[in-house]
């Protein structure tokens, strides 16, 4: 498989051999379809997010093109959080999967406030 690439108003931003899934023919007012945003490399996450934070900006809130926007956001990142917890887990008795809860919060508010 070659490297894929995803088109966003007018922006290209490259996208490596791992992210299966992503469909690459998107237009300035359509965004790429992530098939499992959970499995998406940090790397391409950070490409994809600019696309998918851009796109967020001008839809209109509480239409279907916006909630996939915003929930593709939150399981792209989710990996961020996992990784922010484990750095906490030997600092206290606070149990990991209590953590990754309170930060995936932080997390959607942070995206809904953007």
């Amino acid at each position: 498989m070659t490297a894929m690439s995803v088109q966003a108003t007018g922006a290209t931003a490259p996208l490596s051999d791992d992210l299966a899934g992503a469909r690459t023919d998107v237009g300035a007012e359509e965004l790429p379809w992530v098939e499992d945003a959970g499995k998406v490399a940090p790397k391409d996450a950070r490409a994809l997010s600019k696309v998918f934070f851009d796109r967020l900006q001008v839809l209109e809130e509480g239409t279907h093109e916006y909630q996939y926007a915003r929930n593709t956001l939150i399981e792209m990142n989710l990996s961020l959080v996992r990784f922010a917890a484990s750095r906490f887990r030997n600092r206290g008795g606070d149990d990991t999967e209590d953590i990754i809860q309170v930060g995936t919060i932080g997390l959607i508010k942070a995206i809904d406030r953007f």
